[in-house]
């Protein structure tokens, strides 16, 4: 009988110790993993018990973002509605209970369920649940003009492309605007509708201003002119002799045009070069620099990193040259890139819309990269500031002297060079045009780089448009920034 009760007594003894050794697992070292598991049906519906804070545009009164509160099995929840549909979809994203969230709703999460870590936002929080009162989120009030952001979504209407409009001595975002786009309303139950376009490149969810990836053509100019410049090589008025091509590797690299019969300009400088985008001054540029100067001046206005913004790593990519679908920064660029083709934005080059844009605006502020940012307040529900955010200096990629030099050699181009279409009645506007061969016959990728006033900066436009026939960054791209910059200063 002894011996009964003592294995009683032992296998009872194991099988506490089991419990507690499951228990403490359950509640430490899985509690973290399983609270983390956005598919978890006890923690969804919690989210939903909260008031997510609301995403306002600059002014602070147009709402992108608020809730619709719906009684469910004598629960109240809360739902999101996007009252300005696709127009900011790109940057605020969606939050949904089957296909969970992205863009601004899934990186400022914390801060729009009240759960981040500011000592206000927790007490309060803290207070609501100990009182069973209902949760309610800080809101966030964005950097983006509401009129500036609907014009970009019109001026891309049928197109394929992206726009992105910042402040240069700030780096506010001030519009970031993509086509095709999608309707977050819609997303959760009738996603196949939300995301439909009539638009031929497709991929609706992409958002093409900060993970599309195009070759920039002539627009890489500015980086590669900077480099002339900021070394000391060159000045704007150092002289070249255009045939129409410049010889690389025995074989001639042609100028814009006809092939049969390029564009040639004869005796011209450095500016005159960059007013009328000919690639045989900066090819021979590329040549006397080599490829290894060309990019450490691109990884100094941020190639080869994922810009710095608010928005989801994931939806952000880095620039620079690409090899089979991988960043590559070759660690012999004397003999793995062609200088040349480099210089005038081709080779293996791939660029986000972003990432021109703070070139753009890096020249603007005088050489001084500032960080863009969308976000410019949150605030608690009652109304109180709890985080502002300040400009904030990233970089210092060029000179002064040298981002004054290139400024007048931009203004030359829309005064009378390649990009006359951006030219506003009297505002004096600085800007770059770009097209970029796509390997399909005829087609380009069309691109402009501008800022106005040139003498005192207060918006840089970057825009690229996909998949032109017979288009030109003059023709298709500058008009677009122009609308926008007018906009803008008015």
């Amino acid at each position: 009988m002894n011996k009964q009760i003592s294995h009683l007594g032992v296998a009872a003894l194991i099988l506490l110790a089991a419990l507690i050794v499951g228990v403490t697992y359950w509640q430490t070292w899985a509690n973290a993993s399983l609270a983390d598991r956005q598919d978890n049906d006890i923690r969804l519906v919690a989210s939903f018990t909260i008031k997510r804070g609301k995403i306002y545009a600059a002014d602070g009164r147009t709402v992108l973002a608020t809730n619709v509160r719906k009684k469910i099995g004598g629960q109240t929840l809360y739902f999101r509605r996007y009252p300005t549909g696709p127009i900011f979809s790109d940057v605020v994203g969606y939050s949904t209970q089957s296909r969970n969230r992205t863009g601004l709703e899934q990186s400022y999460n914390d801060f729009l369920t009240g759960s981040n870590a500011n000592l206000d936002t927790v007490f309060r929080s803290t207070l609501d649940k100990l009182k069973g009162s209902t949760v309610t989120g800080n809101d966030i009030v964005l950097t983006i003009r509401p009129g500036l952001q609907a014009l970009a979504r019109r001026a891309l209407q049928g197109k394929c492309g992206a726009v992105v409009a910042l402040e240069p001595s700030t780096g506010r975002v001030l519009a970031m605007a993509t086509n095709p786009t999608y309707n977050p309303n819609l997303v959760e139950r009738h996603f196949a509708q939300a995301t439909r376009s009539t638009a031929p490149c497709g991929a609706s969810l992409l958002n093409r201003a900060t993970a599309g990836k195009y070759q920039p053509g002539s627009t890489f100019k500015m980086v590669t002119a900077a480099a002339a410049l900021d070394t000391g090589r060159f000045t704007p008025d150092s002289p070249f002799d255009d045939p129409g091509y410049c010889i690389e590797y025995g074989k001639q690299v042609r100028n814009a045009g006809n092939p049969e019969a390029p564009e040639t300009f004869g005796h011209v400088n450095l500016s005159t070069g960059f007013e009328h985008s000919i690639n045989s001054v900066f090819c021979n540029v590329g040549k006397a620099l080599g490829a290894g100067t060309v990019l450490k001046y691109a990884d100094r206005f941020g190639f080869y990193s994922v810009p710095p913004l608010e928005t989801p790593e994931n939806e952000r990519v880095a620039s620079g040259l690409y090899d089979h679908g991988k960043l590559f920064a070759p660690k012999h660029p004397e003999t793995q890139v062609d200088p040349g083709r480099l210089a005038f934005g081709q080779e293996r080059l791939q660029v986000t819309p972003l990432q021109m844009a703070m070139v753009g605006s890096t020249i603007a502020n005088h050489g001084v990269e500032m960080r863009p940012h969308l976000i410019e307040r949150i605030l608690s529900p009652g109304g109180h500031t709890v985080t502002h955010f300040k400009p904030e200096r990233l970089a210092t990629p060029i000179k002064r002297q040298t981002a004054d030099e290139l400024t007048r050699m931009m203004e030359l181009a829309v005064e009378g060079g390649t990009g006359t279409a951006a030219q506003i009645p009297g505002v004096r506007v600085a800007g770059k045009t770009g097209t970029a061969e796509t390997g399909r016959a005829n087609v380009n990728t069309t691109w402009f780089v501008s800022f106005a006033p040139a003498d005192n900066p207060k918006i840089v436009v970057a825009v690229v448009v996909e998949n032109q026939p017979g288009g030109f960054g003059g023709t298709v791209a500058a008009p677009i920034a122009k609308q926008l910059m007018e906009a803008a200063l008015r």
